[in-house]
């Protein structure tokens, strides 16, 4: 029953390196199972894979690429689609343009930005909502969060990325105690990163004058072509905020929470501080 209802949910890109796939294992002469043996998978995920009944994992992909590919690297590319096909709908218009991103500025209010969680945090987050998610599915939405991570190490050109964090995010436990320590102390981890700014605003900041920071989170984007949009999200709905008028107040507000936040040094000595504490 799953494995029929994959077929009709597979995205137009599973559907056609499905058919691909086929047709270059056909052309080479290649039974489901000679497939399967070369690639390391058995004949029934082979016709998996051939019916949408189960797409093609990143893993399966790459070694289609290696068998089938032909130097044409039309595998390869359809990692990047794929993988873009397991997030959520409303994130979808989102994810490429982070990928690409010269500058990401990030402020987050209720938990830790998915860019910098850890997977046994993101899994506790993501299965631990409502209305529950089937195993798989959280398992796939973990995988795809966690490879939005290669981001830090890209190259050419470099992307910065700021975060700055309500403290209420590092104190509200998700998962367990242990979860919380080893996520704080991967943000901790992340922050010593050269292309990494991480900040906190402390909980006492309203004592000090207004929080420019309670109106929710945004991620602000500089994208290749140099263009600023700004991505909002809530309850499951999410716009792209491109109008030069309206992308300029928001990056002035996200200015202005950045300069009530501690230092980045302070900030660091703070979630090392409360990774501490967790374990306790």
């Amino acid at each position: 029953m799953a494995r029929a209802a994959n077929k009709v949910a597979a995205s137009g890109t599973a559907h056609m390196i499905a058919a691909f796939a086929k047709a270059r294992r056909e052309q080479l002469g290649l039974t489901q199972e000679e497939l399967g043996r070369l690639i390391g998978y058995t004949a029934s995920a082979i016709s998996a894979m051939e019916t949408c009944a189960q797409p093609a994992s990143d893993k399966m992909l790459m070694e289609l690429e290696r068998v089938l590919g032909d130097g044409m690297g039309i595998f390869e590319l359809a990692r990047k689609f794929i993988l873009m096909d397991k997030y959520p709908a409303q994130f979808q218009d989102f994810t490429l343009m982070e990928a690409e991103a010269v500058t990401l500025s990030s402020y987050q209010t209720y938990v830790i930005d998915g860019l910098f969680q850890t997977p046994d945090y993101a899994r506790a987050l993501i299965g631990g909502g409502f209305p529950k998610l089937p195993d798989a599915t959280v398992d796939e939405l973990v995988d795809a969060r966690i490879a939005r991570r290669s981001l830090f190490d890209r190259i050419d050109p470099t992307a910065m990325i700021e975060l700055v964090l309500d403290e209420a995010a590092l104190l509200r436990t998700i998962g367990s105690r242990d979860i919380m320590s080893e996520q704080l102390y991967a943000l901790a981890e992340d922050a010593e990163r050269d292309n990494v700014s991480l900040q906190v605003i402390p909980l006492n900041r309203g004592e000090k004058g207004p929080h420019a920071g309670t109106r929710g989170d945004m991620v602000l984007v500089t994208t290749c072509e140099h263009h600023h949009v700004v991505y909002l999200e809530s309850q499951d709905e999410s716009v792209l905020v491109s109008d030069p008028v309206k992308v300029a107040r928001l990056t002035h507000r996200y200015a202005k929470i950045r300069s009530q936040a501690l230092s980045p040094d302070d900030s660091v000595g703070l979630l090392r501080e409360l990774a501490g504490e967790a374990r306790t």
